[in-house]
């Protein structure tokens, strides 16, 4: 089961070529204007070896008891250390489950400071997230390919208004800019979206592209009222996800029990299949998501570098400093404008302004460099040549291929193996 996310040895080797001159462009050429402007102050912390040799991740966002841990259970047909299900809120903690030959656990604290994983920079959250984040090692063939997070269930009601004692919505938003694939699971019986869940699909914005909907547990409902059910979970998701596009929701129930309601099989095997095709075609397509992470990264490094000279530039040389900063940070709108029509950015690029605000709050402005164009220029250069470069190493037919699976009976297949199985209702 599942023998499809077993990459291929020439598909292993591109990868790898690609990773590692990956490492060599964003050290020798992106790297330098993020340390010049302060990059990592503001954004997103230094990328390590770690975050480019990292396997593709899956990340499991929602409320509680809306079967996420269950789901992660269902992927690998076993379960693995620090596994708890019911139906009260059970998973307390972010749980990233990777293989190793030997099953095992490892603590939070111990996990960030292990330099061949990639979670060193989640420190920064303290002992508060490090006690409620662990690492679950299990040997099983589906976690050599890609790994999984799974996260607290997201509470509702007073329950919410109790702190965690660390930035929930934080940790989300580190999450959600390293993994591949973002997975928000609602449950049929409670699609109400709390003030919490709110804020964490808020949170991962500016990932569109990762986010996957699963509406579990559909079987628990007969076709009547899964019509009613899907309805309002779209009404609900575009007051928050707040886009003109439709989105797409997969249907099904991810576990391994005998449906409750038949009728809707032939839908159910249909939403997992489509499902599953996306998760398989993340290890393939690994090296071609980090170069488009890396795009990203490098054009708000450059608009990042247009702000802050543009704020040094307004800053005086010697007498009211500290009150032309807080003028600066209150018409922080109109700095955004100006970067916008002197350096032909878009909007888009531009990072949010409250948080923004808060960030510079704390600088000292005076600090901040004036425009360096050779550093711009080298960035540039980057994107227009090497990153190119990068791009026609990486094979149209891996970046294309898509095993086109065939339904027999309670049987889904993918070449000659059978990766997926309902069991007979009862």
């Amino acid at each position: 089961m599942f023998s499809w996310l077993k990459r291929e040895t020439k598909t292993e080797e591109v990868v790898e070529n690609v990773l590692g001159e990956l490492k060599k462009i964003y050290r020798s050429k992106l790297l330098p204007l993020e340390e010049h402007y302060n990059f990592h102050d503001f954004h997103s912390p230094k990328l390590e070896d770690s975050d480019f040799d990292a396997k593709p991740m899956i990340l499991l966002v929602g409320q509680y008891s809306t079967g996420k841990t269950t789901f992660i259970r269902y992927l690998l047909e076993r379960d693995f250390p620090g596994i708890r299900i019911g139906p009260e809120p059970t998973t307390d903690r972010f749980i990233a489950v990777m293989y190793d030959d030997k099953e095992g656990m490892i603590p939070g604290n111990a996990l960030v400071v292990d330099p061949k994983k990639q979670f060193r920079p989640l420190e920064k959250y303290g002992n508060a997230f490090l006690n409620r984040f662990q690492c679950s090692h299990v040997p099983s063939p589906v976690l050599r390919a890609i790994s999984i997070v799974d996260t607290p269930g997201i509470l509702s009601g007073e329950k919410q208004r109790v702190d965690r004692g660390y930035d929930f919505t934080g940790v989300l938003e580190w999450f959600a800019e390293r993994v591949d694939r973002i997975i928000l699971l609602f449950d049929a019986h409670k699609l109400d979206i709390s003030d919490e869940f709110r804020r964490s699909i808020e949170a991962l914005r500016g990932h569109d592209d990762k986010i996957r909907i699963v509406l579990n547990k559909a079987d628990m409902i007969d076709h009547q009222q899964l019509m009613r059910v899907y309805g309002a979970l779209m009404w609900s998701l575009g007051k928050v996800l707040q886009t003109p596009e439709v989105a797409r929701v997969y249907i099904g129930s991810f576990w391994d029990q005998p449906l409750r309601y038949d009728v809707n099989r032939r839908l159910f095997e249909d939403e997992e299949q489509d499902l599953f095709r996306d998760l398989q075609s993340l290890p393939r397509n690994a090296a071609l998501r980090k170069l488009n992470d890396l795009i990203k990264r490098a054009r708000l490094a450059k608009v990042h570098a247009y702000l802050v000279s543009e704020l040094r530039k307004e800053m005086p040389p010697i007498f009211g400093k500290d009150s032309k900063k807080k003028e600066l940070i209150k018409n922080l709108g109109t700095i955004y404008d100006r970067v916008c029509r002197e350096h032909q950015v878009s909007i888009g690029d531009l990072p949010d302004i409250k948080k923004m605000q808060e960030v510079l709050a704390n600088q000292d402005f005076t600090k901040f460099h004036s425009i360096k164009m050779p550093l711009l220029e080298v960035v540039d250069r980057m994107l227009a040549i090497d990153i190119a470069r990068l791009m026609s190493m990486i094979p149209q037919e891996e970046m294309q291929l898509v095993s086109e699976p065939l339904v027999k009976g309670r049987y889904i297949y993918i070449g000659t193996h059978t990766y997926f199985k309902k069991p007979t209702v009862t």
